[in-house]
């Protein structure tokens, strides 16, 4: 074979090379957590929510409406049970709402609240509200990859930028490779303790996307403590104005 047709070759070998997209290389761990973060998130979206605090002897349920525009914009209003009916709580930008109807009065929380439990579940309002962006906020980096439960999962940490005012020390994700969806979130604090670990279960397709259904939230220090979050309904994309999440709607919306 003469020279020409040896660099002609190479040469073609090269370029095709360059052209095709490499699996491992063609995303980063940002975009992978910006993917899943964006996929569960929509453009806005609309929810039913039963959730249920549990514990050894007893069980408290709340259903919720919730209503989200990008990671800037969350309204939750308590449908039941009664006596916490008709109150609700918003988020725009890095405000935080809450109205309470039994005494009329709307109270502005502060970020230190956001590492408190919301309603008395295993949830903190951060994790509730997604004040802190999992993509904004944090660096990431990709751990690996394993098998969980039989799906294929992207392993990844996350550490808080130095400039932002975070709740976590640390997150460790892993995240569904088909799909995009978070299966399980572990949270630690300053310290790297384990303080929290959220699964994603029941998948399934709601709003013309496959989601995972079922959150469930354990603490590490009180394994038989439990608090689940379940999706009745859920609707993605649809049109959805600014000033719907005011703090006017918040003592009107039903």
């Amino acid at each position: 074979m003469s020279m020409k047709k040896i660099f002609l070759i190479t040469a073609l070998a090269l370029l095709s090379n360059l052209c095709l997209p490499h699996p491992a290389m063609a995303q980063t761990a940002k975009d992978i957590v910006e993917k899943a973060d964006n996929k569960r998130l929509g453009n806005t979206s609309e929810s039913t929510i039963t959730l249920s605090v549990i514990r050894p002897n007893w069980q408290r349920d709340m259903d919720l409406k919730v209503w989200s525009k990008r990671n800037q914009y969350l309204l939750i209003l308590i449908t039941s049970p009664a006596r916490d009916q008709g109150t609700t709580f918003l988020k725009r930008g890095k405000e935080f709402w809450n109205w309470i109807p039994r005494i009329e009065r709307n109270v502005k929380l502060p970020p230190s609240a956001m590492a408190q439990a919301w309603m008395g579940s295993d949830f903190s309002n951060d994790d509730l509200v997604k004040m802190s962006s999992m993509v904004e906020d944090y660096d990431h980096k990709l751990l690996g990859e394993e098998d969980m439960d039989g799906r294929a999962v992207y392993k990844i940490e996350l550490i808080p930028k130095e400039e932002t005012a975070v709740v976590w020390g640390k997150i460790i994700t892993w995240i569904d490779k088909a799909e995009s969806l978070f299966l399980k979130t572990e949270y630690y604090d300053e310290d790297g303790e384990l303080i929290n670990t959220v699964y994603g279960k029941d998948i399934k397709t709601m709003g013309g996307r496959t989601v995972t259904s079922r959150l469930e939230i354990q603490p590490a220090e009180d394994p038989e403590n439990k608090t689940v979050l379940i999706y009745r309904e859920l609707i993605f994309d649809e049109p959805m104005a600014d000033n719907f999440f005011s703090l006017q709607n918040m003592k009107r919306v039903k």
